[in-house]
């Protein structure tokens, strides 16, 4: 695994402890909106505060909806 490079406007620092967001993603199996979950909420304290939590949050209710529907097919 790559060392966090503090200049990466990709993956800047705080996606970069332990694991790489986009990694532990992917090695999760998440899809994209489960992927932003995790990132928004992991780089809210250091990026955008409450507006990245808001993201979260639409992805959550994306998700939310998405089981629903699933449901409601069947």
């Amino acid at each position: 695994m790559n060392k966090p490079n503090p200049e990466d406007p990709i993956n800047p620092n705080y996606y970069t402890k332990g694991i790489e967001v986009t990694r532990f993603a992917h090695s999760h199996g998440l899809s994209f909106a489960e992927g932003n979950v995790i990132k928004y909420v992991v780089r809210h304290k250091h990026k955008n505060g409450l507006e990245d939590l808001k993201k979260a949050k639409k992805y959550i209710e994306l998700l939310i909806e998405n089981e629903e529907n699933k449901k409601s097919i069947k």
